[in-house]
């Protein structure tokens, strides 16, 4: 059981002291700090991105929050578009109304203008027609026998029926 591996001479275990001295002093000298730097870098760069992610969420909940009263004023004056022209829109059918019913008015107007016009007219042509016929039946008396009451009465008679007033 003179193992070397298992059971190491002094000698061996010197050297293998002194090796391990080396290796800690080189890797303490150089190594870890390489490696403790390099972990130092990543848990920054770490850190770094995971703020830069927190700060890309809060940039988006305000982004979110931006867009959502961008949408709510977007939608207000839609309904401010919409009432307005909904009160134009009225406003118009109530000109046109009133325009409607002021022409129908000044329609009206002229009509009975014109009958009243129309009945006067018809009224001087029926009194005109009356005088020339009470001027047909004077010139008739005149011309029969004045003196023959009985005949004259006849031939006003005569002439009113003949003369039927329409």
């Amino acid at each position: 059981m003179n193992n070397p591996l298992i059971n190491p001479g002094i000698g061996t275990f010197f050297w293998m002291l002194v090796s391990f001295g080396v290796l800690v002093f080189i890797l303490g000298k150089w190594g870890w700090p390489m490696l403790l730097k390099a972990l130092t870098k990543r848990e920054k760069d770490i850190e770094d991105k995971l703020n830069a992610a927190e700060k890309a969420h809060e940039e988006m909940k305000q982004l979110t929050a931006h867009n959502e009263e961008l949408i709510r004023q977007a939608k207000q004056e839609r309904d401010e578009i919409i009432y307005a022209a909904k009160l134009r829109a009225e406003k118009g059918a109530e000109e046109i109304l009133a325009k409607a019913s002021s022409e129908a008015n000044a329609i009206l107007a002229k009509a009975r203008q014109d009958i009243e016009n129309e009945k006067k007219r018809a009224i001087v042509d029926l009194r005109n027609e009356i005088a020339n016929l009470s001027i047909d039946i004077a010139e008739r008396l005149i011309e029969s026998e004045l003196s023959d009451r009985n005949k004259a009465d006849a031939i006003i008679k005569k002439e009113l029926q003949d003369a039927h007033l329409n």
